[in-house]
């Protein structure tokens, strides 16, 4: 942030702290009302940065961001004209920022073309376009179940230690593969390690230099957990309206977000809505959402990873955000005691994406058939384990056999996991996928010129040397 708001200027003379209570400062109003969400400034705390959050009875009610020690009642507060600003623009790719534009790497500051990360005012024309592109991403489940499409939003959602991270990282690594696109990535009260290899390995593959970074984690307070989204959503803004560019955007961990609104909320004894959860924070995750979206300039495409509190899937934030999503990939800790990665649950996975329109007719099939196997491999699972599998008709018995098989087939080795499991990552195109899963369910078909034309890239421009194919 700047420094030169530092002291006290009468002119802007606001009033006293009246009162401290976590990150809460309490200031009787007594000159000049600052704005809401402007930055306010302490006297003999120059490193100490208070946002107005709302205003009662006389009295402004700021966050104390930095969660500064060195507060006590009666200092004098100063409004600063200023909010929280991030820097935006070319000179921020291969960087990475907190919340508030400071650098959290080797380098310099950068002072110059900083935007506000609140929401710029008038109205944006939003729009899905009529046309729709499949992004390949490699990953069999993704590319089959929940179809990465331009310009609209896909979560990953699972319980902790299921693998959101490694999945997204993956998903990073391949749809980044051209070292052409370019990328935000916003990580969200996530650990600080998994932070630092993502940045290792984004360098490493020379994809750092197409990407701005913004981080607000675990050991972070709730003021800049809660910051870092818009932060981020403001430089993908920037790139889509100013320069036209099309962003993939990665958000992990988007229910972290919500969790740090509703710390805020509780330091402020704000009366919780459903689920415990800060009154404000669906209207605040509806706002940044609609920021994530596509205009006629340019597209966001966003893939968030949601964690799932005790891995209930009913939880109100988690039914909030998955209903602002076009895919939801459900992450399923029984499947990954399996040791089956990614632990994607095939039945609880939806996508509205799922149409003849958009995935043609042949996948679209294909998918209605997986899922009624799947569904019957479900419902087959408790009479197995009273009468045993040769008790079953031998349609049951068969559709059972293809249920394991699928649950095989779309498991993959990573890429980003190589170094670990000393085994190569994996890269599988569309084409290739739904002719796998043709011949596991014993379908002899010859894809349409509609379908040839809807895979993008051939499977020798794809697979790695050492991918292994579908069976």
């Amino acid at each position: 942030m700047p420094k030169a708001r530092r002291g006290i200027n009468e002119l802007n003379y606001v009033g006293r702290i009246s009162g401290l209570k976590g990150l809460m400062v309490i200031v009787d109003i007594e000159a000049k009302l600052p704005e809401e969400n402007e930055l306010l400034a302490v006297e003999n705390c120059p490193d100490v940065f208070l946002e107005v959050n709302y205003f009662l009875n006389g009295k402004a009610l700021c966050v104390n961001i930095n969660n500064a020690i060195e507060l006590r009642c009666g200092l004098r507060v100063s409004a600063t004209g200023e909010k929280v600003t991030i820097p935006v623009g070319p000179n921020t790719l291969g960087r990475v920022f907190n919340a508030m534009g400071q650098p959290l790497d080797d380098g310099p500051p950068i002072t110059a073309n900083r935007r506000p990360i609140t929401e710029a005012s008038g109205i944006k024309k939003y729009h899905r376009g009529h046309s729709f592109e499949l992004l390949e991403t490699g990953l069999k489940v993704i590319d089959f179940m929940t179809p990465f499409v331009k310009g609209r939003k896909i979560g990953i959602v699972g319980g902790a230690g299921v693998g959101k991270t490694v999945l997204t990282m993956e998903l990073i690594h391949n749809v980044t593969r051209d070292k052409k696109s370019l990328s935000i990535y916003c990580g969200v009260g996530e650990r600080i390690r998994e932070g630092n290899e993502l940045y290792e390995t984004l360098k490493e593959t020379d994809v750092l230099k197409n990407t701005v970074m913004f981080f607000g984690q675990m050991d972070a307070t709730p003021a800049i957990r809660s910051m870092v989204g818009p932060a981020a959503a403001t430089a993908a803004e920037y790139f889509r309206d100013d320069e036209s560019r099309d962003i993939l955007f990665f958000v992990d961990n988007i229910y972290r977000h919500v969790q740090a609104l509703t710390e805020i909320s509780t330091n402020f004894g704000l009366i919780p809505s459903e689920g415990g959860y800060s009154p404000k924070v669906y209207s605040e995750l509806r706002r940044l959402q609609d920021r994530l979206s596509s205009t006629e300039k340019g597209s966001i495409t966003s893939v968030q990873a949601v964690y799932i509190p005790a891995d209930d899937l009913s939880d109100p934030a988690v039914q909030s955000i998955s209903q602002q999503l076009d895919s939801v990939l459900v992450l399923s800790r029984s499947i990954a005691e399996q040791g089956i990665r990614p632990a994607v649950d095939l039945l609880q996975s939806t996508s509205s994406l799922l149409t003849p329109a958009i995935v043609g007719k042949r996948h679209y099939d294909l998918v209605s058939k997986v899922q009624a196997i799947m569904q019957k491999y479900d419902s087959l699972k408790n009479i197995i384990a009273i009468i045993g599998e040769n008790e079953l008709s031998p349609t049951d018995r068969q559709d059972y056999q293809n249920a394991k098989k699928l649950i095989s087939f779309f498991s993959q080795n990573f890429s980003v996991s190589e170094h670990l499991t000393g085994k190569p990552g994996e890269y599988f195109t569309r084409e290739q996928t739904l002719s796998g899963v043709e011949a596991i369910l014993g379908i002899n078909s010859s894809k349409s010129s509609t379908d040839k034309q809807s895979s993008s890239l051939t499977e020798d421009q794809n697979k790695p040397a050492g991918a292994s194919s579908p069976a």
